[in-house]
């Protein structure tokens, strides 16, 4: 169950991913004021003066066996960003890819791609999902082409869902990736990436 339990470290070419800890919190204040990523209302992506509250509520809910968080490194090795597995069904198994966001300077890079390709391989291939989700605000759109782009179905949307981080109510998009398409997708994962080598 240490599959579970405990985030793996995930390396490719272009990207890192590996245990978050309250050590990257002077990266992540960096990556944060990259873009000023936190001035977008509909994002959960905190000022620097938060991040390390953030990281600590993170941590936390990993505790309790809610979530596998990551620190995201670029190819030379600065912290650019962090992302989690959550809502974790290992009864199913299932799994959701969230809380991802990214230093302003390597958005639309290869990293988030990659990124995407270690998580999803790591969920289907090593922990054997059948199906995982990844879900962003209505108002995130592009987030919602991003994850489009990566291969996942739109399922519908979830009304009053949850709350922005400023506190007004998310309707949240829902959207998977199941077992059976897998290959699809990850084919499509690496040509994206080849394309950009």
């Amino acid at each position: 169950m240490t599959l579970w339990s405990a985030p793996p470290t995930l390396r490719g070419q272009h990207v890192t991913l590996e245990a978050l800890t309250p050590a990257h919190a002077d990266g992540l204040r960096e990556a944060v004021e990259d873009g000023r990523l936190y001035e977008l209302w509909y994002t959960s992506v905190p000022e620097a003066k938060d991040v390390r509250g953030y990281i600590d509520g993170a941590l936390a809910k990993q505790a309790r066996g809610e979530q596998l968080c990551f620190a995201v490194r670029d190819a030379q090795g600065r912290v650019v960003g962090t992302t989690r597995y959550y809502e974790l069904a290992p009864e199913v198994p299932r799994l959701q890819i969230g809380y991802t966001w990214y230093a302003a300077s390597v958005q639309r890079t290869g990293l988030n791609t990659e990124a995407k390709l270690l998580l999803l391989s790591h969920a289907f291939e090593t922990m054997g999902c059948v199906s995982v989700g990844l879900q962003t605000s209505w108002f995130n759109l592009a987030s919602r082409a991003a994850i489009a782009r990566l291969g996942a179905k739109e399922e519908g949307i979830t009304r009053n869902h949850t709350r922005h981080r400023d506190g007004t109510v998310r309707d949240t998009v829902n959207f998977s990736i199941i077992d059976a398409e897998w290959p699809a997708v990850k084919q499509n994962l690496k040509a994206r990436l080849e394309r950009r080598a």
